[in-house]
C-alpha cells in the first residue's frame, strides 16, 4: 500500500484541465474484415484507440488481476523483498531516477523471462507456483494480440513484409516489459486537493514500438488531444487500450502519434493497470521505414533502441524525449 502524509500529499501534481469524458474514442473490433483501416486511422488521429473481440479470454484478465491485488496486499516489509527496481522489481511511489512521483506502487518485470516472475511469485508461498502460471498465460496471450495488431497496421499501411513492425517484438533479444501499476485510494484526496486531480502517474509518452493496457472498472487514464485538452477515457475490464509508442511514430515518420497520457488517482477506489510494452532488440537501429517516405525527407535521426531508452530514462516524464532525435529542416 502507497502510505503518503497529507504534506507529500501536496506535493505530488495536480491536474486542473481536464474536460468531461469523450464518448469518440476509436472503438476498433479486431474481428472485422475493415480493422486494418481503422487501426491506421485511429493511429495517425490519436496515436490511441480500444480494442474488442481481441481473443484474449478474460479469465486470463480475471485471474491476473486476483493475483497482483494479493500482491500488492501484503506488508510493505514483504513487497520490498521483491525490490526496489533495478530496474526491475517492486517500486513504491518514486518514477525512475529524475523526481518524478505518484500515488501508485508497481512491480516491472522483463516479459521475456520467467526469473522475474519467480522473483514476484517466491513471496506467495505455496501460491507461487499459480501466480507464475497465470502470469505466463496473460503474458503470452497480451504479446500475441499485440504482434496481430502490428501485422494488421502494416496490411493498413500496405507494406511488406508484414511483420515488419511485430518481429521486433518476436524477437528472441526483444526489450519488452511488463508493469502492474496499483493506485490506491486517496481519502485524503477531496481535503487536500480541492480544485484538481491528484496525479497518480505523470503525463508521458511510451518509447517503446505499443503499449497494449488493461485495467479493471476504475476511471483514471487520461489522454491529450492534439489541441492539447486532456480527456478522460472511461474504463472497461473487458477491453484493451492500445498506445503508438514513440518508436512506432519515427518509423512511420510521424504519421502516427505517440500518444500523451497520464493516470490520475481516485478518493474512493483502488485503480489496477497491467501494461505489456513492446519494445525492440536493444541493438535495433530505429529510423523512417523506406516504404513509407514517398519521397518525403526523414523528419528523425537513425538511432538505435539502447540510445533511445538511455536517453529517455534520463529525462523526465513530461520532456518531449523525441526531441533529441528530431531534424531541423532549415529552409534555403
Amino acid at each position: 500500500m502507497v502510505v503518503l502524509s497529507k504534506p507529500a500529499i501536496e506535493q505530488l501534481s495536480i491536474a486542473n484541465d481536464c474536460s468531461t469524458f469523450l464518448p469518440g474514442v476509436p472503438l476498433v473490433d479486431l474481428s472485422k474484415p475493415d480493422s486494418k483501416t481503422h487501426l491506421v486511422k485511429a493511429c495517425e488521429e490519436f496515436g490511441f484507440f480500444k480494442v474488442i473481440n481481441h481473443g484474449v479470454p478474460f479469465e486470463y484478465m480475471r485471474d491476473l488481476e486476483t493475483e497482483a491485488l494479493k500482491f500488492f496486499s501484503l506488508p510493505p516489509s514483504d513487497k520490498q523483498k521483491a525490490g526496489p527496481p533495478n530496474p526491475f522489481g517492486y517500486g513504491n511511489k518514486k518514477i525512475g531516477h529524475n523526481g518524478d512521483v505518484g500515488w501508485l506502487e508497481y512491480m516491472l518485470l522483463n516479459s521475456n523471462t520467467e526469473a522475474d516472475y519467480h522473483k514476484f511469485a517466491s513471496l506467495f508461498g505455496e501460491a507461487a507456483e499459480n501466480f507464475s502460471r497465470v502470469l505466463k498465460v496473460y503474458v503470452s496471450a497480451v504479446k500475441k494480440m499485440a504482434f496481430e495488431i502490428l501485422e494488421m497496421l502494416a496490411d493498413g499501411l500496405k507494406i511488406q513484409p508484414r511483420n515488419v513492425f511485430s518481429k521486433l517484438l518476436m524477437d528472441e533479444q526483444s526489450d519488452s516489459v511488463f508493469r502492474v501499476n496499483h493506485y490506491p485510494p486517496c481519502p485524503d484526496l477531496e481535503e487536500s486537493n480541492g480544485a484538481g486531480d491528484l496525479i497518480g502517474f505523470g503525463e508521458h509518452t511510451d518509447p517503446q514500438v505499443i503499449s497494449v493496457l488493461r485495467s479493471n472498472n476504475t476511471s483514471g487514464l487520461q489522454i491529450c488531444l492534439k489541441d492539447g485538452n486532456w480527456i478522460s477515457i472511461p474504463p472497461d475490464h473487458n477491453s484493451f487500450f492500445i498506445n503508438v509508442g514513440d518508436s512506432l511514430q519515427v518509423m512511420t515518420n510521424g504519421r502516427f502519434k505517440s500518444v500523451r497520457h497520464r493516470v490520475v488517482a481516485n478518493s474512493s477506489k483502488s485503480r489496477l493497470s497491467m501494461i505489456y510494452f513492446g519494445g525492440p532488440p536493444l541493438s535495433e537501429k530505429i529510423a523512417p521505414l523506406p516504404s513509407l517516405m514517398k519521397g518525403e525527407d526523414s523528419l528523425y535521426k537513425e538511432f538505435t533502441w539502447f540510445e533511445y531508452k538511455k536517453s529517455a530514462y534520463k529525462s523526465r516524464l513530461a520532456d518531449n524525449r523525441l526531441g533529441l532525435f528530431e531534424k531541423i529542416n532549415v529552409a534555403s
